[in-house]
């Protein structure tokens, strides 16, 4: 079975990822790989409260390192292992655009 992420930064900028499930993070996992890069990378809260869901940290780090870096083979797999490690689900969609991820 396959995990996917699909990341849209606009119409007709997307990027799909794919990863083999025996290769998805672990939670713990997933959320350390994810707050390591939104520090990493300058990412800021969302919210006025201070408060970062991991679907924010999805979202500061696909939007801070951009669709170049999500499609080098390397962190682009890490993308996604920790996306569908920290959410625990085989699709998601991350929308940069407007700041939404479902799956």
């Amino acid at each position: 079975m396959r995990s996917e992420v699909q990341v849209v930064y606009g119409p007709g900028e997307e990027v799909h990822l794919a990863v083999d499930a025996a290769e998805v993070l672990s939670f713990d996992a997933a959320r350390q790989w994810l707050d390591e890069q939104f520090v990493k990378h300058g990412c800021e809260p969302m919210r006025g409260s201070g408060k970062v869901l991991i679907a924010d940290k999805i979202l500061g780090v696909a939007a801070a390192v951009g669709a170049a870096a999500l499609r080098d083979p390397a962190f682009g797999l890490d993308f996604a292992r920790a996306a569908s490690g920290a959410l625990s689900k085989a699709l998601v969609k991350v929308d940069v655009a407007r700041l939404a991820v479902s799956f």
